[in-house]
């Protein structure tokens, strides 16, 4: 072979393999096209509304169009296997929260390992859940809600938003330290389990607080407690579970997350993103109607957390033996 063809070969051999890397890696600029973050769940949950709430700083932050896509199937690793597939150059995002670290012993035969093939990028929010009650209960507090489910065992109603979800884990939780028993009652969604215990056909629920506070204010449901490790900002004058029960937390937490591989310098621009959105009056606004309170910090300080979150829910679902279904 000629030396020109050799030199046209290598050539066109390179300008293929760099049209296959990322192009953080080719060298140009990140953001160069629009950014999805998926979310694993319906419009309108949780999940959903920390995506379209940080969606806007992200823009903003990136300079480029960020799009919310609802991805929903299989517990969210539907949407989780997606973005672990996905070329790792900051162009597909997770919405993260503890659905992901629960479903690493839930489901332990998954065809990817969360820990291993997501890198955290930021955190959002920690948001608590409300631990309430019908108002034909006779408790107002969580020493009551104890006393109360101790004196009839098994038979204190608690719904919850399906097996492994957040809210599950708490309720879990909460026997395992209290030392009671409720009878579970499980649901496909929250919705539907609030709906029971507005009418009176459940006696108790752990329910995130976005739902729940407005029913809380209006007198239909009575709030003995939240789950987080501090008082609510939303709900100063309401306790903790903890200040009752010990060592009790509980609750969800929202973040971004990337593939694996994903360049330091694309990890760093979209943790600088969302902490600048973090810092927004209009931000802030939006997390505190929603019972949340801002999560700020390095992707190192995300990666700590995501760890320390799925080694505590996987003592307690061993505990509890909690299997999927």
């Amino acid at each position: 072979m000629s030396t020109g063809r050799r030199t046209a070969l290598r050539s066109l051999v390179g300008g293929g393999l760099a049209l296959c890397l990322p192009s953080a890696v080719r060298g140009q600029p990140y953001p160069a096209r629009e950014v999805r973050v998926i979310v694993g769940f319906p419009p309108g949950g949780p999940l959903d509304l920390a995506a379209r709430t940080i969606a806007p700083a992200l823009q903003a932050g990136l300079g480029v169009p960020v799009r919310v896509e609802n991805h929903v199937g299989a517990s969210g690793n539907e949407a989780t296997r997606q973005v672990v597939r996905a070329t790792p150059d900051g162009g597909t995002l997770l919405l993260c929260g503890p659905v992901n670290t629960i479903n690493t012993t839930l489901f332990p035969d998954l065809d990817f390992d969360f820990g291993r093939d997501i890198a955290p990028v930021a955190g959002i929010a920690r948001v608590p859940l409300i631990a309430e009650v019908h108002p034909s209960v006779p408790v107002r507090s969580i020493p009551e809600l104890i006393a109360h489910a101790r004196a009839n065992p098994g038979r204190v109603r608690v719904a919850y938003a399906g097996t492994g979800t957040p809210q599950h884990v708490a309720i879990e939780l909460f026997q395992h330290l209290a030392g009671v028993r409720f009878a579970l009652v499980p649901y496909l969604g929250s919705a539907a389990a609030l709906s029971d215990l507005l009418r009176g056909a459940a006696d108790a629920m752990f329910d995130p607080a976005p739902s729940s506070m407005p029913h809380v204010r209006a007198g239909r449901l009575v709030a003995l407690a939240t789950t987080g490790p501090a008082r609510a900002e939303a709900l100063p004058d309401l306790p903790t579970v903890a200040e009752a029960l010990p060592g009790y937390e509980g609750g969800s937490w929202f973040g971004v997350c990337a593939p694996r591989g994903t360049p330091n310098a694309v990890v760093a621009k979209l943790n600088d993103a969302v902490n600048a959105g973090l810092q927004d009056a209009g931000v802030r606004r939006d997390l505190a109607a929603l019972g949340a309170t801002a999560m700020p910090g390095s992707s190192a300080d995300f990666t700590d957390f995501v760890a320390s979150e799925t080694t505590r829910y996987t003592e307690i679902i061993r505990i509890a033996g909690i299997r999927a279904r």
